[in-house]
C-alpha cells in the first residue's frame, strides 16, 4: 500500500489529525508554485530563510523533506514518517482517543 500524505490527511482529517507545512524554499514564487502544483489544502507557512529558519534550526532540521508527529500537548510522538508507517501510526493513535 502506498500512501502519500494527501490520502493520510483526507483520511484522518475530520479524526483530529492535521498538517502545519513549514516549507525552506528560498523564494515565495516558488513556495506558492509547490502548494498548487501538489494541490495542498492545509495551513503552508514559509519565512524564505531556508535552512536559516528558526523552525529548522529549533527541530534540527538537516535536509528536507522531514515532518514531525505530534500529539495535542505539542510533544514529538514520532518523525520522519511516510507511507504506511505515518499512516499506521495516526491509525493506532486516533484509535487511542
Amino acid at each position: 500500500m502506498q500512501l502519500c500524505k494527501i490520502a493520510v490527511y483526507q483520511e484522518f482529517n475530520k479524526g483530529g489529525f492535521d498538517i502545519i507545512g513549514v516549507s525552506l524554499d528560498r523564494t515565495k514564487d516558488v513556495w506558492v508554485k509547490a502548494i498548487a502544483d501538489d494541490k495542498l489544502t492545509w495551513p503552508q507557512i514559509s519565512d524564505l530563510k531556508y535552512f536559516n529558519s528558526p523552525v529548522a534550526k529549533l527541530y534540527n532540521v538537516t535536509a528536507i523533506p522531514a515532518n514531525f508527529l505530534l500529539d495535542e500537548k505539542g510533544t514529538i510522538i514520532a518523525s520522519n514518517l511516510r507511507g504506511e508507517a505515518l499512516y499506521n501510526k495516526i491509525k493506532d493513535i486516533l484509535g487511542k482517543m
